[in-house]
């Protein structure tokens, strides 16, 4: 006599929750990890604006970006380049927290779990980009200090501009962070590429007093393209060395690189846990 037993509906997988759910999960832990670490928030606005603030004084009225109004002091010059430092500290320091999350588990257990990896680049990704962005947003209320007087369209159009630099270079410390498993490594890499990536970003000196060689690396620089468009919106009769479009449509396609490059590399396939 054949036994009977009761059966029961049990699915062969987990369903899938979607993208939007387990990247807004992810961006919220880290808005609410950065906040908790009150040092990190004074130490990302505080070094940047002494440093705007010393270097700028320094150099003083020595500095001369041409006839363009508003830009007689190195001040009004150097501006735009301590907001992108700001932005580039904290995009770049917040996408650290992959290599936290990998050494307690955490990355390993939402690998696991039943959600798209593409919820894990958006979620960590928007999170940096969030803290950056408020970061650089904030720094704006020093924009009166500099003889800069916002339009509502000029406003709008420099949040967009921080919002898309955060992004991508959030994008591009997701992408350094993530095949690492140490945090000094991540810092010598950070001293070693992304400062250059800064300095030659037109923040120290525009990019038309260069040398050539020095001009070829400085146009082949995405962020230098983000400086541009800031300054052209801070002060619109400046010089630039590319126009407002140009500049836009490049950081838009250094945006998605950097992003379609983070998504690729989380969905590769490897033996190393967490990556």
């Amino acid at each position: 006599m054949a036994t009977q037993t009761a059966s029961f509906p049990v699915s062969a997988a987990p369903a899938n929750s979607g993208v939007l759910l387990p990247a807004y999960t992810l961006w919220l832990r880290e808005i609410v990890r950065f906040y908790r670490q009150k040092s990190r928030v004074v130490g990302v606005i505080a070094s940047p604006l002494l440093f705007w603030l010393v270097i700028g004084s320094g150099f003083g009225s020595s500095f001369r970006s041409g006839d363009a109004a508003g830009q007689s002091h190195y001040l009004d010059y150097f501006y735009p380049g301590a907001l992108i430092m700001i932005v580039l500290f904290t995009s770049i320091f917040t996408m650290m927290s992959v290599i936290e999350d990998r050494k307690e588990g955490f990355l390993l257990s939402v690998l696991v779990a039943p959600v798209p990896r593409a919820a894990i680049v958006l979620g960590k990704v928007l999170g940096g980009t969030t803290l950056a962005a408020i970061q650089g947003i904030i720094f704006l209320a020093f924009a009166p200090l500099v003889d800069v007087h916002f339009t509502l369209t000029g406003f709008l159009l420099s949040v967009l501009t921080i919002f898309l630099i955060s992004f991508s270079l959030t994008a591009l410390g997701f992408a350094i962070a993530w095949p690492l498993d140490s945090s000094q490594a991540f810092h010598a890499i950070i001293n070693l590429f992304l400062i250059p990536l800064w300095l030659l970003s037109g923040a120290l000196f525009p990019v038309s007093g260069a040398s050539k060689w020095l001009k070829a690396i400085m146009e082949s620089n995405p962020l230098t393209y983000g400086v541009e468009a800031l300054r052209q919106l801070l002060y619109p009769e400046s010089q630039a060395a590319f126009g407002l479009f140009a500049s836009m449509a490049t950081l838009v396609l250094f945006t998605l690189f950097m992003f379609g490059l983070c998504f690729a590399m989380v969905n590769r396939r490897t033996t190393k846990p967490g990556a």
